[in-house]
């Protein structure tokens, strides 16, 4: 693609990089197929070809209008786009990119002002998301149909998990993951201990960032990034093996923070180091699987649904590691039609667009479904509450079967929580 950028960006940073991703789309339009907003709506401009051009004109000189912010802000960022393109356009970073740009420019109503500061607050703060949550199921014959959706029922957590391993690894406490189901990561700890790897969480360490960084507040995003760095560095130097990420979503963003410190000195290496000891659950799990094998009384299960998050097989690239794990352990994995298509949750998506979310939803649930499952399996908080807010069949993280699968030969510890 031939570009012709503005002089107030071209020779950026910024500019420079986006000018490269620019370049390397040849207009095939293979993306147009795999992107849900545009299976839905139909329109150019709500397909990652029509956002590359919208972001290409403001970035050559056309003033963005509320229209071009309205297009870019309902791409979900799910990246099923980069899976298909054969020529590797970054369209995801580009995106960020245009955001950027357009909404420095673009006003936003107050309205979606307060929302997105009022998400970012609620969203990253889980003392205050907690308590939110508490308050809505207490209130819950009160509230709107899709607020009542919304809160998923809690689970017990069940015991926690032996201490005293003689391996070690980092969990992160994902921000609205412990307050909704806290029974993924006492799963999560249960099969680790078994493993012989015991799993604590830095209390120094907060939310990776990842919510602010999509709505709107890099600096917020890259604060957050900077107290995780400090907080686990010296915790993985002192010989902890990995940050074992139980929500996909979270994990493709701290496997991000090597490129985004990139040009602070002060966290640049640190950061680098981060990323490359930051493995999903289902990579740590995939590498002690023969162990596991050995964990689990060999009875085959019911029929399973997996839902793979798009942070998990587009943003990681990891697909098919879920479910490996599942079927060595006796899983019969339902067929599932359409598994590349987002589920509508996306983070604060399914907030901020309700409808095409739903919609996005009942699609999905349309393919889980197809093949009548026991229960549906994924690997992301934000989908697996999205998803339960409309399933008549249960929805939970795959590590919570797991963890029943081997518990009749699990030695018994204390109970607690």
């Amino acid at each position: 693609m031939e570009t012709h950028l503005a002089a107030w960006i071209r020779d950026t940073p910024q500019g420079r990089e986006a000018d490269a991703i620019l370049r390397s789309c040849v207009h095939c339009g293979f993306c147009v197929a795999t992107c849900p907003t545009y299976q839905l709506l139909g329109d150019e401009l709500d397909g990652p070809r029509g956002r590359i051009y919208q972001i290409k004109q403001v970035l050559e000189g056309a003033a963005p209008t509320r229209s071009t912010q309205g297009h870019l802000d309902r791409c979900l960022t799910c990246l099923g786009c980069e899976t298909t393109c054969p020529s590797g356009v970054r369209y995801g970073r580009l995106l960020e990119i245009g955001r950027h740009v357009v909404d420095a420019r673009v006003t936003r109503p107050l309205p979606e002002r307060l929302a997105r500061a009022a998400l970012r607050a609620g969203l990253t703060r889980p003392r205050l998301f907690g308590f939110a949550l508490a308050l809505g199921r207490a209130l819950r014959p009160l509230l709107p149909a899709t607020l009542r959706a919304k809160l998923i029922e809690r689970r017990a957590p069940g015991r926690t998990a032996a201490g005293g391993q003689p391996r070690q690894v980092l969990l992160l406490t994902n921000c609205t993951q412990d307050a909704l189901l806290p029974s993924i990561d006492r799963a999560t700890s249960r099969v680790l201990a078994a493993l012989g790897v015991e799993a604590r969480a830095e209390p120094r360490a907060g939310c990776c960032g990842a919510v602010r960084a999509h709505l709107g507040d890099p600096d917020g995003g890259l604060a957050a990034a900077r107290r995780n760095v400090d907080a686990w560095s010296a915790r993985l130097d002192a010989g902890v093996e990995a940050l074992v990420m139980t929500a996909s979503g979270c994990g493709v963003h701290v496997k991000d923070y090597g490129r985004l410190l990139a040009g602070e000195p002060a966290y640049a290496e640190r950061a680098r180091r981060v990323s490359e000891r930051t493995v999903d659950l289902a990579e740590w799990l995939q590498a002690e699987l023969k162990a596991l094998v050995t964990l689990a009384p060999p009875a085959r299960h019911a029929r399973v649904a997996f839902h793979a998050p798009c942070t998990l097989q587009h943003g990681q690239q990891l697909r098919g590691r879920a479910e490996a794990i599942l079927e060595a352990l006796g899983a019969e994995l339902a067929p599932v039609a359409e598994a590349h298509l987002c589920c509508g949750s996306a983070g604060a998506y399914s907030l901020l667009e309700p409808g095409l979310s739903r919609a996005l939803r009942e699609r999905k649930l349309r393919g889980l479904n197809a093949s009548a499952p026991r229960e549906i399996l994924s690997a992301n908080i934000g989908c697996i509450a999205h998803l339960a807010s409309g399933s008549a069949v249960p929805v939970r993280h795959w590590i919570e079967w797991v963890d029943e699968r081997i518990d009749a030969r699990r030695p018994a510890s204390p109970a607690a929580g």
